[in-house]
């Protein structure tokens, strides 16, 4: 058979030929949205990418977006990696001491970024060791001490619009992105052209995601974070339409794109879903255009299922990944034998993380290294390997630690049932080890979330001098339900089957939970400050 490249210029000239008139739109923060067609988009890419010779960014070079989910960042997306360089996608929501730990690791010699950005962007330069080039989005150069600097536009207007992209060996480095710094300081994986490839190729699949060319994408899911999961790519293969919610988009500005634009597929953090939930329960909006809202980050509780499809009609995917999986290892999928299940029970598969995606292997094993029963009770830690799954992080002495023969040691400890599905029991590090046993916090987390008069909740283990840990619940609470107290929490929590040993100590009420930059909730800020929020929240009734 041929030995065909399965590189990103396969993927960005399909729509450019077979999709022309379908279109990409970009939320404005003030005045009309912007709209073009991929067959503008395409000319747009082949642009930038010819003028990075231009502005002294050579071949294999390493170039960092600082931007949000908007159309100039989905063009580089694929000018960067189609002209031989590699695209790192910056968190921009990191502290400046790790936003220019990771430029520096990676060994960025440009930075792209939005304008509103100018100041972060300014603060970090001086920290800056590899960076030799600034690029602001927009037709104009900002007074600004960035040298030397060019606007994106005009890299646009000079660039040649019939540039032909490179024949890229599959296995270069396309993309990079760091994790969210859970621990230490971020780690960086490298993702190949194939590995992008075959997992866009994967996520298009039916049981995955099932996008497709009649697809309207609204990608809620931040650019800057795992390639937003690998949608845009799949979406530009497909020759999806794109509705991108641009700069610092809020609940409010999510849903009215999907009620205006009529999305089909959105995708984001289980956070950001809770949010739109809470909104809709007092202002109206049509959303019944979604086929799928895909929330992922955390567990998605069974009662924010019930609620978008009972209200409205839309089914809530899930899947497991991370960064070091490109970042989707696993997803739910109904078997042909449960598509006649009641609501109830269909739920109850879809509040799991699924199977392997094609592609992907899984194994979980026990603390002995013994794979455990698909019997849903025995727990052990989660292993993955496949076409896109990392091998190592860039310039990690210690990545042995977390990869071993080829396989990803995640860190996740998981239960399978007999279909071999698996149902995460939580972090490793987030486990909360009492009097010996392990309580899980995503357990309590999600039947918290089930009574009415919680909006968030989150668990973490507190020290204790008897037991080792105790779990301490911040809770959120829903302002338009009473506030419950300790025993209604308890007996709430008793009646659906949670063990009286795992029942927290104290259940704490902040007016917001601390949050990462991806949306997670950040129980390592909560464990590293416990007693200031415990003295900071009130503590219920």
């Amino acid at each position: 058979m041929s030995d065909y490249n399965l590189n990103l210029k396969r993927i960005v000239e399909r729509p450019e030929r077979y999709f022309p008139r379908n279109e990409l739109l970009t939320r404005a923060d003030d005045g009309p949205i912007f709209r073009y067609t991929y067959r503008e988009y395409c000319s747009r890419v082949r642009r930038v990418a010819s003028a990075l010779d231009r502005i002294g960014v050579a071949a294999g070079d390493r170039v960092a977006t600082l931007m949000w989910n908007n159309h100039q960042h989905l063009e580089l997306y694929f000018a960067v990696p189609c002209a031989g360089r590699v695209l790192h996608t910056a968190n921009l929501r990191l502290s400046d001491e790790h936003l220019a730990y990771t430029i520096n690791h990676a060994g960025d010699t440009a930075v792209f970024f939005s304008p509103d950005l100018l100041t972060q962007v300014e603060s970090i330069a001086p920290l800056l060791k590899t960076v030799k080039v600034y690029v602001v989005l927009g037709e104009g150069v900002p007074d600004t001490t960035l040298a030397p600097i060019y606007a994106y536009e005009d890299l646009v207007a000079h660039g040649d619009p019939g540039y032909e992209f490179p024949e890229i060996d599959e296995r270069a480095p396309a993309s990079m992105c760091f994790t969210s710094a859970t621990t230490g300081n971020p780690k960086c994986v490298v993702y190949s052209h194939r590995g992008i490839y075959l997992h866009s190729q994967a996520i298009c699949n039916a049981d995955i995601m099932a996008i497709s060319q009649y697809d309207t994408i609204l990608p809620i899911s931040p650019m800057f974070h795992v390639n937003s999961w690998g949608v845009p790519f799949a979406g530009v293969w497909m020759g999806s339409k794109f509705v991108f919610p641009g700069q610092r988009p809020h609940a409010e500005d999510l849903l009215k794109l999907i009620d205006e634009h009529r999305a089909s597929f959105c995708y984001g953090a289980v956070t950001v879903g809770i949010d739109m939930m809470n909104l809709l329960e007092r202002q109206p909006f049509d959303i019944t255009s979604l086929r799928a809202l895909m929330l992922g980050g955390s567990a998605t509780p069974a009662s924010v299922m019930h609620y978008f499809r009972e209200r409205h009609g839309v089914i809530v995917y899930t899947a497991w990944g991370s960064t070091e999986c490109a970042p989707i290892a696993t997803a739910v999928c109904i078997k042909r034998d449960q598509r006649d299940l009641d609501l109830t029970d269909e739920i109850a598969i879809r509040v799991r993380q699924g199977l392997p995606v094609p592609g992907v292997e899984m194994k979980v094993l026990d603390d002995d290294g013994h794979a455990v029963p698909w019997d849903d009770k025995a727990v052990g830690e989660v292993y993955v390997r496949g076409p896109w799954i990392a091998t190592s992080y860039l310039n990690e002495p210690r990545s042995k630690e977390s990869f071993i023969d080829g396989w990803w040691k995640s860190g996740d400890i998981a239960a399978v049932n007999t279909d071999g599905v698996i149902r995460l029991v939580d972090r490793a590090k987030d486990l909360i080890k009492s009097g010996g046993e392990w309580i899980s916090s995503v357990d309590l987390e999600n039947t918290l979330m089930a009574h009415a008069g919680i909006r968030e909740a989150t668990v973490v283990g507190q020290p204790h001098e008897k037991w080792i840990e105790r779990p301490i619940a911040f809770l959120v609470a829903d302002p338009a339900a009473p506030r419950p107290g300790d025993a209604e929490l308890r007996e709430h929590l008793s009646a659906h089957g949670i063990a009286r040993w795992w029942l927290p100590d104290r259940f704490v009420f902040l007016d917001a939970l601390p949050k990462t930059g991806v949306g997670k909730f950040d129980k390592k800020l909560l464990r590293q400050q416990i007693d200031a929020y415990v003295a900071q929240g009130s503590v219920a009734a």
